[in-house]
Order: structure tokens, then sequence, then C-alpha cells
């Protein structure tokens, strides 16, 4: 047993990643090589969890970029040679360790792409999941066959979360999403679709949401979202971060953890230059908020 100057006990990283998969530290660094290893090997199972988002046809990012109202939003992504983000798989995977039960029940009411709902599965988690466009879901499916068993498939759900969890009867272990960050990204222009709503609507749909998630949540059970923070026009943060804790405590439910998620540079030191010309900070983290319920 190793021990420090004082005698106390030294935990070594890879006993706590032998039992936490990554230490569970209130930082976690996606940009470490055991990240990036895990990262590489979920993705060579086949997701890709960006087709869903494709650039042509009936509300897609081409077609809000003709749309006046969703104009803006739409080419901060098309206009920048951007990608569409694919969710971290090796988060998921530490999320779910932490903090679902093994074999638990798992409700994403933002559900986007099929990476949180494939992870789960594969990993002997039952995954629920919705989302508005009937493409994503479609590429979701599909996407779930070609990399589970026929027995073994995430459900989810065409429609507006708003509408879909009344419905909802079942309770669930874990409440896991990363919702729209406001109008950041537009998703759709479909009605009821949050991301292309003003703040002010949009945070009344999404406390809704969050609402019905909770009441579906088990007794002792926790609730995860990841999000990050959203500039208004005048380049001020909204206040996306507090505003999502806020309306999870308004649920009932207590604001029991907070880890930030440390994201690859990636474009960030080209971007970085550019945002001090108005002396803004370049992003390179998101908010990890856990909730529990009493």
């Amino acid at each position: 047993m190793n021990k420090d100057l004082f005698g106390n006990e030294i935990i070594e990283y890879v006993l706590l990643r032998d039992k936490f998969i990554e230490p569970p530290f209130t930082v976690l660094d996606t940009k470490q090589g055991n990240w990036q290893r895990r990262k590489r090997e979920w993705k060579r199972i086949g997701m890709k969890s960006e087709v869903g988002r494709n650039v042509e046809g009936k509300n897609s990012l081409n077609d809000l970029k003709n749309n006046p109202r969703k104009a803006e939003s739409a080419k901060k992504i098309l206009n920048t040679g951007e990608t569409v983000s694919m969710f971290d798989p090796a988060l998921c995977e530490v999320l779910y360790h932490w903090f679902c039960p093994v074999n638990g029940t798992i409700l994403d009411p933002f559900a986007g792409g099929s990476v949180r709902g494939i992870v789960a599965n594969y990993l002997g988690y039952k995954y629920t999941g919705i989302d508005i466009r009937q493409e994503q879901i479609d590429s979701n499916r599909e996407q779930g066959l070609d990399i589970l068993d026929v027995t073994n498939q995430p459900q989810w759900y065409v429609g507006d979360s708003n509408e879909v969890l009344t419905d909802f009867n079942k309770k669930f272990d874990f409440v896991f999403s990363c919702p729209p960050y406001a109008d950041l990204e537009v998703y759709s222009d479909l009605k009821g679709d949050i991301s292309n709503m003003p703040y002010e609507k949009f945070m009344k749909a999404y406390e809704e949401i969050i609402a019905k998630s909770c009441n579906l949540l088990k007794s002792g059970s926790y609730a995860c979202f990841v999000v990050g923070e959203v500039r208004n026009k005048q380049g001020n943060y909204i206040g996306f971060v507090p505003d999502t804790i806020k309306a999870f405590e308004k649920a009932g439910v207590n604001y029991y953890n907070e880890a930030i998620l440390l994201n690859s540079i990636a474009s960030a030191s080209m971007r970085a230059d550019n945002g001090m010309k108005n002396k803004k900070l370049c992003k390179v983290h998101q908010n990890v908020l856990v909730f529990k319920k009493p």
C-alpha cells in the first residue's frame, strides 16, 4: 500500500478508473488519453449521431437557412464549416456508471442523435428517448439495428416531449439529456421544437418538459443535463445554466452535483483571437448538472 508523508493511503488514478471508469472528480477532461481511447472504441462500433441532422430537405439546416426568422442560428453551423456535434459516448458510459443502477431505465426528453440510446442498451440499460424530428428517429432506429441485437433496441418516440411525456406512466431510474442550448443551434422549424422559440417561450416549454420528466423519476434517483452557456444578440450570457438549475429545483428535485466537462480545443485557438476583439473568452467547457429526487 502506497502512503504519503503523513501516512495517508495514496489512491492512484488507475485504481479509481478500475472502479469508476474515470476518477469521480468535478472536472472531466475529455482531452486525456484514457478518455480519447474510450471514445475511439465507442466510435468503432459504428455510431453516426450526425446522420439524422442532414443538410437537405424539409426542416434541414439548409432549409432553415432560407427562413429569415431562423436563418441566423442555422448559419452558425453552415457558414462556419463546422459539423453537427456528436454527443460524447465516453461521457454517457461514465454518467450511466455513476448515476444509474445496473440494468436501470433511462429517460431522455431531448434525444437528438443515436449515441445516448445505443450506449445505454449496449451496456445493459433500457433507454427511452423522445425527439421531435421523424428523420432523426428514423436514423437512430436504423443505427440501432446495425449495432445492437434486434431484441435489445432503445425505445425512440417521435414528437414534442411536452405532449409525449403526458402519456407516460412508467417510472425511470435516471433522466439524462443534452437539451437545445436556447437557439444556439436550430434543430427544425417544427411547432413544438423549443430550439426555434424566443427565450421566454423556450424557458416556459423547457420547464414544463423538465417537470414532466422529473415526475417520472423514481424517488432517490438522479437526473443529469449537460448544458452550456449561451450569449444573446448583445453578446451577454443569458444565464442558461442557472436557469436550468432553477427549472429542476422548481420541479421538486435537489441540485446535487456539478462537473465541468473540458472539451477538445480543436478550432478554439482560431476562434479565441477573434473573440478577444470584443473581450470574449473562448468557451471550451460544458456544465454537467446532476440533481437528486427526494
